[in-house]
């Protein structure tokens, strides 16, 4: 019998089998960018890793609805309630509207996204169009009691919220009392808030905000957490089934959004399961900007990088994050990203194997292939069973080299392919393409360049000229034709046009 798909709930702190709330529909929130800035390689883990989880689900036949948000407000300097807005100061410092930060660093953004494979999410929605959402939000925690207006500005309210049973820092496993311990010393620009552990779910604007939008509370903008919590709930209900984003963001982000939904109208935990990917380290070290390590993906895929010896392509990046568990870390280095190039190109080598598996002419298959059967379908299941632990894609890659090797020895020695089933082979090479281009979402990325294989045939086309051997000559000149392609000989040389026909 399969294995059933399992996911770890960070919730819980336990692996169990998925079980959507209305099957077979699935809702699925990843926290996405603040786009003041170029994205880094440690952004780009969770929508790689989500991409694949939305490609199972769909392979496993759910209707998923996958939605991707994009913070353009409301995120401070210092990530917490004070200091000014991420992408104002931004705005501010260039002389552009704030805007025009947050779209151009979006569609980078984006395009980044679709370099590394990723489909683009069912809903990509912005804090800053769902203002309306979010003070409706703030509105009705207010009216159950879990939140405060201090000098135009609205506070959630967790003594409160703690008071009623509610258990803030569930999410994180952390004690209230432990926090309240930690942020005492520290209480500058906290004078509005009744506790230090209250958070902004509503900030009132002061001169130096340059987006700002009116308010019962007078003109402000929303919080940060508050986003994710609205727009969660508008497009997937007020109970989904699996949120996430990086290990960074279960505290505070994620357990504020967890106090948020329990303290509004039909009070929930927000996702039933907690996804959390782990960090990136760049040689053994947490990537940083002040560290001099801080790579993003732009410079990924140029190589103009300190930290990096050459260029890296976006399959190859894409291959590597997924070599590994997504909750375990994962440590950038020259030699690691170059393996992983050479274990992308083997998996991209077994695609073009798989339609040359052949019978020989005039070999007949053996009257039992049931020993073979076996092993090949038993490799081939394999495969599939890292992804059911938990999206384990390192182990999945792990099987798919184990069943290219079957395949790469029935290609090297075509006879044995009489010892398996028409049936059991079709149904292994299915599984490798499947799991590699569809649920993977490894795509082949030609080495070769076009112009510089063209300037090579111009060269033996010179050379064949030049032995006066005409017929190469037309052969050539025929099969640069049907490429669309004319040669062009002057007494400089020769030359190329594209065919005008």
């Amino acid at each position: 019998m399969p294995q059933p798909f399992s996911l770890y709930n960070t919730l819980t702190r336990q692996k169990a089998p998925f079980a959507p709330l209305n099957a077979p529909f699935v809702g699925v929130y990843l926290c996405g960018p603040t786009v003041y800035s170029e994205a880094h390689v440690g952004n780009a883990r969770g929508p790689v890793v989500f991409d694949v989880l939305t490609r199972y689900l769909r392979y496993l036949e759910y209707k998923v609805r996958y939605v991707r948000n994009i913070t353009d407000v409301g995120h401070l300097v210092d990530d917490a309630d004070e200091g000014e807005d991420k992408i104002g100061r931004i705005a501010r410092a260039r002389q552009v509207e704030p805007m025009e930060v947050a779209e151009g660093y979006t569609n980078l953004y984006q395009d980044h996204m679709m370099a590394l494979g990723c489909l683009p999410p069912d809903i990509t929605p912005r804090a800053s169009g769902h203002i309306i959402e979010q003070i409706e939000m703030t509105e009705q925690i207010m009216a159950n009691g879990f939140a405060y207006e201090s000098n135009g500005s609205v506070y959630f309210d967790v003594p409160a919220y703690n008071a009623a049973g509610k258990e803030y820092g569930k999410l994180s496993n952390r004690v209230v009392e432990e926090l309240l311990a930690g942020s005492r010393d520290n209480l500058t620009g906290q004078d509005e808030k009744r506790s230090p552990l209250d958070f902004a779910l509503w900030k009132r604007a002061d001169e130096r905000h340059l987006m700002r939008w009116p308010s019962p509370w007078g003109e402000g903008f929303p919080g940060w957490h508050l986003e994710c919590s609205a727009m969660s709930r508008k497009y997937l209900g007020a109970e989904f089934d699996i949120h996430g984003g990086g290990l960074d963001l279960m505290f505070p982000h994620h357990e504020c959004e967890i106090a948020q939904s329990q303290a509004c109208e039909h009070p929930t935990n927000e996702a039933r399961v907690w996804m959390h990917n782990n960090m990136i380290t760049v040689n053994g070290q947490k990537m940083s900007k002040s560290a001099g390590n801080f790579i993003t993906i732009s410079q990924l895929f140029s190589g103009e990088n300190e930290v990096l010896a050459q260029a890296y392509s976006p399959m190859t990046a894409r291959f590597f994050l997924l070599q590994a568990h997504y909750r375990s870390p994962v440590d950038i280095t020259d030699e690691g990203l170059q393996a992983a190039g050479k274990g992308y190109r083997k998996l991209m080598n077994g695609l073009r194997l798989l339609d040359k598996l052949q019978l020989p002419e005039g070999l007949e298959a053996a009257a039992d292939t049931s020993a073979a059967d076996a092993e090949l379908r038993k490799l081939a299941a394999d495969c599939f069973a890292g992804l059911n632990d938990d999206l384990n894609t390192a182990r999945t890659i792990a099987s798919l080299f184990n069943l290219l090797r079957k395949l790469n020895g029935y290609a090297a020695k075509p006879d044995t392919l009489a010892q398996v089933s028409p049936a059991a082979l079709n149904e292994a090479t299915a599984t490798y393409r499947t799991l590699v281009q569809d649920v993977l979402g490894l795509r082949d990325e030609p080495r070769a360049s076009a112009e510089d294989l063209l300037g090579l045939t111009l060269h033996f086309y010179q050379e064949a000229k030049a032995a006066k051997d005409y017929g190469k000559v037309d052969e050539i000149r025929a099969a640069l034709k049907q490429q669309g392609i004319v040669v062009k000989d002057s007494k400089t040389g020769v030359d190329w046009a594209y065919s005008e026909e």
